[in-house]
């Protein structure tokens, strides 16, 4: 059996710069459900998008962490941080 969803997140991966990862390199938890953005979304995919999927991620793992607000009430410095991953999310859903 194919996991598809963990091959994508893999895909994923390899199109982000290792400093512009959150988590670890091999959390791939977080990669699935970009995974699942990217099936759903595809190139529509947005930072916001990003972000709710990164609180769902980070709830767990601390959930008193500062960035977890609505991607609004991000400053714009937190914000740029979602742009490699969309980047990466839309180029494997386009792959």
């Amino acid at each position: 059996m194919s996991d598809h969803i963990t091959e994508l997140a893999r895909v994923i991966c390899s199109h982000v710069r290792g400093e512009d990862k959150p988590g670890t390199d091999d959390d791939l938890q977080l990669f699935r459900l970009y995974a699942v953005l990217a099936r759903a979304k595809g190139d529509a995919v947005t930072a916001e998008d990003v972000h709710d999927a990164w609180c769902a991620w980070m709830y767990d793992r601390d959930p008193n962490h500062e960035a977890l607000i609505p991607f609004r009430e991000l400053t714009s410095e937190q914000r740029a941080l979602d742009d490699p991953l969309v980047a990466a999310i839309r180029a494997a859903a386009t792959s």
